[in-house]
């Protein structure tokens, strides 16, 4: 976990290539929307930012974290993307529902990545309390939506390189 206050979406724009001709799909968990809202406008502005198209970004929603999995398998599956990019966040609680979703999210993610030809990036925030999510969805740490679109974008690139 982070402890500094570096913004780690901080990144050098020239390693990132052009997502011109690559398009997304996005998944996002209506739970802590608060949270889940900002992650996608940084996904999404810097998708734009590195030349996609925004008629290649596909926005759906689900209804919690744990049905990320089942919501990016759906994109795949049912429209032509190059990733998925899985956005949600679960706040740490005072019982073990905490551990489940979060396993269960990282384990079905792992499982897509496995199972399909495309990349599914993982941009699960998994805080203590409010403010770490807060921190992380545009604040003094930066925006992990930011991350998980750089790291689709290098993935996509990644493999059109190897299947081209």
């Amino acid at each position: 976990m982070a402890t500094s206050l570096k913004n780690l979406s901080d990144y050098n724009i020239e390693d990132v290539p052009s997502a011109a001709e690559m398009k997304f799909g996005i998944v996002v968990s209506e739970w802590n929307t608060e949270i889940t809202e900002a992650l996608y406008k940084g996904a999404y502005d810097t998708l734009i930012k590195h030349g996609a198209s925004e008629d290649n970004i596909i926005k759906k929603y689900v209804p919690g974290s744990f049905e990320l999995t089942a919501g990016a398998k759906y994109i795949a599956e049912m429209t032509n993307v190059d990733a998925v990019i899985c956005l949600g966040c679960v706040i740490q609680g005072d019982t073990p529902h905490f551990d489940f979703v979060c396993h269960g999210v990282t384990q079905g993610i792992t499982q897509l990545n496995v199972q399909y030809p495309i990349p599914f990036i993982f941009g699960l925030l998994t805080t203590l309390n409010q403010q770490q999510a807060l921190d992380r969805c545009g604040g003094k740490h930066g925006n992990k939506g930011d991350e998980g679109a750089i790291t689709a974008i290098k993935m996509v690139h990644l493999n059109k390189s190897l299947t081209d």
